[in-house]
């Protein structure tokens, strides 16, 4: 009736002690296993986080790199946008990591203590209930094996005593004593009868208590037990899932992030930006000049050792030079010279004054070309440019220097902001003694001033070099102009003066000419190795360069380069050669110390006798 009463209840199975305590084990064991996978996906979760944000970071735009120069088209902001969301994405990964571990790892791993302790506590009462009935059990064996032995020795006494009683040989005094002794063991045996009854009942009460009260209730406990560990698990099994679920919606957003950063691609503002980023502000090149090389030749008999109809020609007159398109060559070359005596061609090349000047401004491009090469090696090297940026077009240069004065000047309001700063807490100590020393503020003061006046400098140095490259970018109508006056120039160039034009700026990569003196130097040398001695020791032995005027040096100038000299900030120099166009102006410290410096870091003061005696360099 009670194990009807009880229903599905651990009651039937207590007499299998040892099978639930196996199954009870193995339930623990089932838990710590699903922590442990819980565990590992925690882990790969976590790795897997690890690896996006490294991966996103790999691919994150450098500072100071071409890739920060790229960030600025669509395509490339919208790759920055995806590994942005990237990042995102990883962050959602680390937050699934977290929470099993805090919302299942953790409370698993607690819940499995209590576990163990509670099934430990069952299992100890029910053994303890298990040994008080086998200790009942046998001490009931006891009182009935003592009933038992008290029984049999009542009989043997009661057959002696009769035995003795029917003995007429023995005396009434050992009858008496046998049945004395027959009457003591019937009571021990009738002692040992009511004590074996009283424990077996005893026994029988505790035996139904045990089995049906007992160890029930521990099997009651033991069944509730192992029904909330099924539920827990459950519970974290649903858990598991929703810790997924909660980070979908973000998932979802960073994913829409992607997506609406490629749709934001435009490759016409790229394209644009392209035109933007490498316009060099160059105008176009002008017309080639026509060379008329069928005029006659304007020599006398006596000049040349040729026939007449090869003396007819006359060498074409100096042409003018225009700065070329970079992408074009310069292929016109000049018409094949006739030969004559080398006598009379190295006495004109020898005596003729202009071409000293042509020879001085040969030296003055070669050792231009050599500090442009010094210089574009040493950037390879170094990996940047010149500081003033005079490698690039102008466009590009320009938007450079813009660029740098607008973060000079971003440093400037930084160091102005903190200085105010700290001057209103000078004042509030000035105020308030207790609270600091106003003094402790100006070494803080005087270094931002002089950070300050550091900044300034290098803006106006910048803002100098900006208005250099602003005055010398030329316009549309100065275009127009130069088109309009190349012919003109091309009748009017003289040959000495088309010599002195034939120089390059510093990075040589604008302007390519051939002109007569090199023709002249062709013809008259098919010989090198006779015919260089002579001529680098009449290029020796030329007279300094007059002194056409003074400069002061507005900026340090370290001239590592070979044909430039080092100057200092307010050192005076003097000039022998002005700017020609090219971005360098000769001065000379001393009789032995000339050399080239950058225009934008000097002022020029040029006497104007000077000025004009220059006119033909």
């Amino acid at each position: 009736m009670v194990e009807e009463r009880m229903g599905d209840c651990w009651s039937y199975t207590k007499d299998q002690f040892d099978n639930l305590e196996k199954h009870t084990q193995w339930g623990i064991e089932f838990v710590e296993r699903y922590t442990k996978f819980v565990k590992e996906r925690s882990e790969i979760e976590t790795n897997y986080a690890k690896q996006i944000r490294n991966l996103s970071k790999k691919y994150q735009p450098k500072k100071n790199s071409r890739e920060e120069e790229e960030s600025k088209y669509t395509s490339c902001v919208a790759f920055l946008t995806t590994l942005n969301e990237l990042n995102d994405y990883a962050g959602q990964h680390e937050v699934i990591a977290e929470n099993l571990t805090s919302q299942i790892i953790s409370e698993l791993s607690r819940y499995l203590q209590e576990l163990k302790t509670e099934r430990k506590s069952h299992f100890h009462d029910g053994r303890k209930a298990q040994q008080h009935i086998e200790s009942s059990w046998k001490q009931l064996e006891s009182c009935k094996r003592k009933f038992e032995r008290d029984c049999k020795e009542a009989d043997r006494a009661q057959q002696y005593f009769e035995k003795m009683d029917a003995d007429i040989n023995v005396t009434k005094a050992d009858v008496e004593k046998a049945r004395q002794q027959a009457q003591m063991r019937h009571q021990m045996a009738s002692d040992s009868k009511s004590d074996y009854s009283a424990y077996l009942q005893k026994f029988n009460q505790e035996q139904n208590e045990h089995y049906y009260t007992v160890i029930p209730n521990i099997f009651q406990k033991l069944q509730e037990m192992e029904e909330r560990r099924i539920e827990r698990l459950g519970v974290c099994m649903k858990t598991f899932a929703e810790v997924d679920r909660q980070v979908l919606p973000i998932v979802g957003k960073c994913l829409d992030g992607m997506t609406k950063a490629a749709e934001s691609i435009e490759p016409k503002t790229d394209s644009k930006q392209v035109v933007e980023s490498y316009k060099s502000g160059f105008e176009p090149p002008g017309d080639v000049e026509f060379e008329d090389y069928g005029q006659a030749m304007k020599r006398t008999a006596s000049e040349t050792s040729l026939s007449n109809s090869k003396d007819g020609k006359e060498r074409p007159g100096g042409k003018s030079k225009g700065k070329l398109w970079p992408f074009i060559k310069n292929k016109n070359k000049s018409p094949k010279q006739h030969k004559e005596p080398i006598s009379h061609r190295l006495n004109d090349f020898m005596t003729s004054k202009p071409k000293m000047h042509c020879l001085r401004s040969l030296r003055r491009g070669l050792s231009l070309k050599l500090i442009t090469l010094n210089s574009h090696v040493r950037n390879l090297i170094e990996g940047s440019g010149p500081e003033d940026f005079s490698h690039l077009p102008p466009e590009q240069r320009r938007k450079k220097l813009q660029g740098k004065i607008d973060e000079l000047s971003k440093d400037i309001q930084k160091e102005m902001d903190q200085r105010d700063a700290l001057t209103k807490m000078k004042d509030v100590y000035a105020k308030n003694p207790q609270m600091g020393d106003p003094t402790s503020v100006d070494p803080r003061l005087t270094e931002i001033g002089q950070n300050i006046e550091k900044l300034q400098h290098e803006v106006q140095k910048f803002e100098a070099w900006l208005a250099e490259v602003e005055g010398r970018m030329p316009s549309k109508s100065d275009t127009q102009r130069r088109q309009s006056g190349l012919y003109e120039t091309q009748n009017n160039t003289s040959m000495g003066n088309n010599c002195a034009q034939d120089r390059e700026s510093p990075d040589g990569s604008y302007t390519e000419e051939q002109n007569s003196e090199t023709h002249v130097k062709a013809n008259i040398n098919p010989n090198p190795t006779s015919s260089t001695p002579e001529f680098d020791d009449e290029f020796d032995d030329e007279e300094a360069l007059p002194t056409i005027g003074t400069c002061k040096a507005l900026y340090p100038f370290e001239g590592h380069n070979e044909g430039t000299i080092s100057v200092a900030e307010g050192e005076l120099l003097y000039v022998i050669e002005e700017d020609k166009g090219d971005g360098w102006t000769r001065v000379r410290r001393n009789e032995d110390e000339e050399g080239y410096v950058p225009t934008s870091y000097v002022e020029v003061l040029l006497e104007t006798n000077a000025k004009g005696a220059m006119t033909y360099i």
